[in-house]
């Protein structure tokens, strides 16, 4: 059962502090080794953290051998209560710098916080002053990190990872989204306007759209899920971009299928071929903004692959 911190004698709370500054330590070089080749500037920056948590811990089992002798007992942070669960950010790749700089800064404020609580309870001088210094030096640390931050990532290296940050959101988020979408929009025409030309029936129409626009989102999603992993290919956790490209597939459908709430079924053919156009023109924007590819041709490829599919299903539906 995991101790109060009150209980724990001198001897456990530096061996402890020599467990937290370990465990940083090396968590820290997780994150150099998770942004080394995306963000070169930022994993220097935690370079320079993992080498003031070596100094740290050096001094430590310093004073440990000294005071207590060479014999450390194991004692994790796990083992104490009070201590705040840290999530293992730095397992999923490719790394969010946003969270590391985070996580980071939530390591060293708890940090801090254990040196000066351990400060108070210990009643050897020499390893007070030790704690205390800690503590100044966690505390400088978090105070100066945005300015060591400032210093180390250059107008050159924020704009490289400025465009590094632009990738990873294109190939997390944009890819699968963009996917959703087109699949949504354009595959659920022929079933949406097979069934409206077929009944002339609004709510017939309606309810075809909805079903078809949800089942698709469902097997877009699942289908991106289970494509990879994300661990080689840099795409992120499986899952986010499941439910980003499943979420787009079905709103891709329900943009064309919503206008068949109308009654009268000329209107509600209007509304929905409207709304095809700007959804068809999104998508094209979409296209040029974030893949780069000409406007013209993203929107000629767009129109093509959606005129055939609706013909496709005015055709099916009026046989």
């Amino acid at each position: 059962m995991a101790k109060n911190f009150k209980e724990l004698s001198e001897r456990e709370i530096v061996a402890l502090a020599i467990s937290l500054e370990e465990e940083d330590g090396r968590i820290y070089g997780d994150f150099i080794d998770g942004l080394v080749n995306t963000y070169p500037a930022s994993a220097k920056m935690f370079e320079e953290m993992q080498a003031e948590e070596s100094e740290h811990r050096a001094s430590l089992i310093q004073t440990y051998r000294e005071r207590f002798g060479d014999h450390i007992p194991l004692i994790r942070r796990q083992d104490v209560k009070g201590f705040v669960q840290r999530r293992p950010v730095w397992l999923v790749r490719p790394l969010g710098i946003e969270t590391v700089r985070k996580q980071a800064e939530i390591m060293e404020l708890e940090t801090r916080r254990f040196y000066e609580r351990a400060a108070q309870h210990v009643n050897d001088a020499a390893v007070r002053k030790l704690l205390g210094d800690l503590a100044d030096a966690e505390r400088r640390h978090y105070a100066n990190a945005e300015a060591l931050e400032q210093k180390l990532l250059t107008p050159e290296a924020r704009r490289g990872e400025a465009v590094a940050e632009r990738r990873l959101f294109v190939l997390q988020i944009v890819q699968p989204g963009l996917a959703g979408l087109m699949d949504g929009s354009v595959s659920t025409l022929a079933p949406v306007f097979a069934a409206a030309f077929a009944t002339r029936n609004s709510w017939d129409a309606f309810l075809v759209g909805v079903a078809a626009s949800v089942g698709a989102g469902i097997s877009m999603g699942f289908a991106e899920a289970l494509s990879d992993d994300g661990s080689l290919t840099g795409r992120g956790h499986p899952w986010i971009r499941g439910l980003v490209c499943g979420l787009m597939t079905t709103g891709g459908g329900i943009g064309h299928t919503l206008p068949f709430l109308i009654a009268d079924f000329r209107i509600a053919i209007t509304v929905a071929l409207a709304v095809v156009v700007v959804e068809l023109a999104a998508i094209s924007y979409i296209r040029h903004r974030y893949m780069e590819t000409p406007l013209v041709s993203a929107a000629l490829q767009v129109a093509l692959g959606g005129a055939l599919v609706f013909l496709a299903g005015i055709l099916i539906g009026s046989s």
